[in-house]
């Protein structure tokens, strides 16, 4: 990662600190647990959440907005995060459980699942704007909190960073989709392709229900 210097340095501090700031209102709180997700608007795969406990006051230069940040610079702070964090985990849930309980509970279940897997446990969740369902710790919810918060920016990297990667492997199952590009959302060429090939196994088909009758030869075979 490029290291920045001089007023660039001094700006980059000055905005993460501003971030960290937001958080210091929480401060009796022993285990400030930053939560988000990625995948939630794709015609495909899987939606993931990303669950982060950072230590107080953690500095790690260009955490954001995960959408605001390029591929690379995410696989950097993922890395960092790892080093850095207090804990993190992630939260998975599939096609066939987004298709069965819809987009919104699959999201839910995947922020528990991420929880879940917190080691030490958190006493407090920051929650990208949505309230979680059947979760016992205190939340809070906070609209564009991958802006404000560096626990759930951090939280939106992890995400992002695992669900990118696993629409990689995707695309080495089904070539004909341009997974790895555009990462199962609906773009002209992702639509194309279905117009072609119809759709593959990891498509979900509640977001495609005028193209269920036309699943691909793979998707028949499985």
């Amino acid at each position: 990662m490029r290291k920045l210097s001089g007023e660039k340095l001094a700006a980059e501090k000055a905005r993460l600190e501003k971030m960290r700031e937001y958080e210091h209102q929480y401060a009796s709180y022993k285990a400030i647990c930053g939560i988000d997700e990625a995948g939630r608007g794709p015609l495909a795969g899987p939606v993931v959440a990303g669950a982060v406990i950072l230590p107080p006051d953690c500095e790690i230069l260009y955490l954001n907005d995960s959408k605001k940040l390029s591929p690379k610079r995410r696989q950097e702070l993922f890395a960092e995060i790892q080093e850095k964090a207090v804990a993190w985990s992630i939260g998975i849930v599939d096609v066939g459980e987004i298709d069965r309980i819809n987009i919104l509970q699959a999201t839910y279940q995947a922020m528990r699942k991420a929880i879940a897997g917190l080691k030490p446990a958190p006493d407090l969740l920051l929650n990208d704007a949505v309230v979680i369902p059947q979760v016992e710790i205190k939340q809070v919810k906070i609209i564009k909190g991958d802006a404000k918060s560096v626990s759930i920016a951090a939280a939106s990297i992890v995400a992002k960073v695992t669900r990118d990667q696993m629409m990689e492997q995707y695309d080495a199952l089904y070539p004909e989709y341009g997974f790895a590009k555009h990462k199962g959302y609906g773009t002209a060429a992702h639509m194309a392709a279905i117009q072609e090939h119809g759709l593959c196994p990891i498509h979900r088909q509640t977001f495609l229900k005028k193209y269920q009758g036309r699943l691909s030869e793979t998707s028949k075979e499985e």
